[in-house]
């Protein structure tokens, strides 16, 4: 199928102007339109609106919405004409990204027969313009093909998707490349080092906790050192303080920050970028039992800092206090956390925005270009010393929830600030937009959200 964009107040070029459907095609954005032209034999039109208003965003949608026509024909390959507006590098990138992420399907638990044929796929695409394009294209389809193992991972059930499940994913990436190594702390190396948070949020399941650690050495030795630091919740029931059985099997999307950290490592290696990235993944379950820690238990964190438990279900926290404190401790220079950590932040800012917090003006401003970069949006939220007074505990250094039902997202990174010491870091709250986003290239279920945006800050750093 080929597949090319109208603008508004502009016509179709010819050939295609007198083709069959051409009546049909509209400019206003998202429609779209069949031409029955002689050779090829279609050509999907798609609206872009107005001139003035495209932007990479639109471009990824238009792609998504061709590479579902072209499905629904069972095509197996597309071919864009770019639309002549923005930066060229961006469009051809955007193009990518959306035909690949719209191309993802989870259907590996679906019987079919053996006479079944197998349901069509894109195989290739082509975009018509100059080798300048090649680059862009070809590193978009790297950090989308990442983006879509990441979906994957957030979609395996619970029962698949363990910690250790994921610890072994880590070995795999480490296994392709020589500048990566790979390190999983299991429980009693986690006690030993003083990690109460993620040894309190793991006591209560029969599945064993893990530390899943990734270095990357792409650049210079001495260099600055990014910490990126992902949730790994395989399954979150709340715990002891357990969450309402409705929607409650989503909640093996509770390591949907992890699986980005994982993939986008992988990435970044297969880039080749040269930087140094170390990458912590904490990951358990969170789960209800006789040997849960319960509502009232005081917990030391990895920094040594005391926490007593409020709430269970505000786990996350407690886990990335620990990962945090450790990336500090290991050197980071800079660190970037992902979380699926509130649903304060869907009441918020909803499924368009991940809330962005930061103790770091130009960092935080970094971030959020590279979020703008790849349309996966971050909206930043304010710090405040007065957020504090929301964790600080009465017998112990900190509590790990509120009882105040006020700036959920907020002290929730209030919370993760006291186990920084100061490095400039940003924390990315994407429970409202690692699941069930609705845009045309994700769609329902997974996001992979997080890793072309961690791929393009690392680019965006390579380039310093």
């Amino acid at each position: 199928m080929l597949c090319l964009g109208l603008f508004e107040g502009e016509q179709l070029p010819q050939p295609f102007a007198d083709a069959a459907g051409a009546e049909d095609a509209k400019a206003a954005y998202r429609k779209l339109a069949v031409l029955r032209p002689e050779q090829p034999q279609r050509v999907a039109v798609v609206g872009l609106g107005p001139r003035d208003e495209f932007e990479p965003e639109r471009a990824r949608v238009a792609a998504a919405l061709a590479a579902r026509q072209a499905a629904s024909f069972e095509a197996e390959t597309i071919a864009w004409v770019p639309p002549t507006a923005g930066e060229p590098a961006a469009v051809a990138a955007a193009l990518v990204e959306g035909t690949v992420l719209a191309a993802y399907r989870f259907d590996r638990y679906k019987q079919t027969r053996e006479d079944d044929e197998p349901p069509p796929r894109i195989a290739a695409l082509t975009l018509l313009g100059g080798e300048e394009l090649s680059a862009p294209a070809g590193e978009a389809r790297i950090a989308t093909e990442a983006e879509n193992r990441a979906r994957e991972l957030q979609n395996l059930p619970s029962n698949v998707a363990t910690p250790s499940f994921l610890a072994d994913r880590a070995r795999e990436i480490a296994a392709g490349d020589d500048r990566l190594t790979v390190e999983v702390l299991e429980r009693e190396e986690i006690e030993r080092l003083g990690m109460g948070g993620l040894t309190a949020v793991s006591r209560g399941s029969a599945e064993e906790p893990r530390m899943i650690v990734l270095r990357y050495r792409g650049g210079a030795d001495g260099s600055e050192l990014l910490a990126l630091v992902g949730k790994a919740v395989t399954f979150d029931s709340g715990g002891i303080s357990i969450k309402p059985s409705a929607q409650m099997h989503e909640m093996k999307m509770d390591m949907s920050g992890g699986a980005a950290v994982l993939e986008a490592v992988a990435a970044i290696a297969e880039l080749g970028l040269p930087v140094n990235i170390l990458a912590a993944v904490p990951a358990t379950e969170n789960m209800p039992s006789g040997t849960a820690t319960k509502p009232g238990d005081i917990i030391t964190q990895h920094n040594g800092k005391t926490v007593e438990v409020i709430n269970t279900d505000a786990e996350g926290r407690l886990i990335l206090a620990d990962a945090l404190s450790w990336c500090v401790e290991e050197g980071a220079d800079r660190i970037v956390d992902l979380a699926t950590l509130t649903g304060a932040v869907i009441t918020a800012l909803g499924s368009t925005y991940a809330g962005l917090l930061s103790n770091d003006d130009e960092w935080a401003e970094r971030v959020r270009r590279s979020a703008e970069e790849t349309g996966e949006l971050a909206w930043r939220l304010p710090l405040h010393p007065e957020y504090k007074q929301l964790t600080r505990g009465t017998v112990t250094d900190l509590v790990n929830a509120s009882e105040k039902r006020k700036a959920g997202p907020i002290y929730a990174a209030s919370f993760l600030e006291e186990f920084v010491a100061g490095v400039p870091w940003v924390h990315l709250d994407i429970a409202g937009t690692a699941w069930d986003v609705g845009r045309e290239y994700v769609g329902k279920g997974a996001t992979g959200y997080g890793v072309r945006l961690l791929v393009a800050l690392a680019g965006r750093l390579a380039q310093e």
